[in-house]
């Protein structure tokens, strides 16, 4: 049961990994640093397609990946 899990976990950590890495920076350089949080705050910038199914995608697989660290690490503690 811990292999699994710890497999599980893996697979959930390089997908996050990976999703990240796909998705597109919001602003670029160190002005769209300053200002980049500005224009998502009071911008009406939605995710369509592909930025959306992403979005979602990271916080699905951070959920799963918090989720089975405290499940794996609870069973390694017992």
């Amino acid at each position: 049961m811990d292999v699994v899990l710890k497999i599980i976990l893996v697979i959930f950590s390089l997908g996050l990994i990976a999703v990240v890495l796909l998705q597109r920076g919001k602003s670029a350089g160190l002005s769209g640093a300053i200002s980049g949080g500005a224009e998502q705050l009071f911008g009406k910038q939605k995710a369509r397609g592909i930025d959306l199914f992403l979005q979602r995608l990271t916080i699905g697989l951070a959920i799963g990946f918090f989720i089975l660290s405290l499940v794996v690490a609870y069973f390694v503690k017992n």
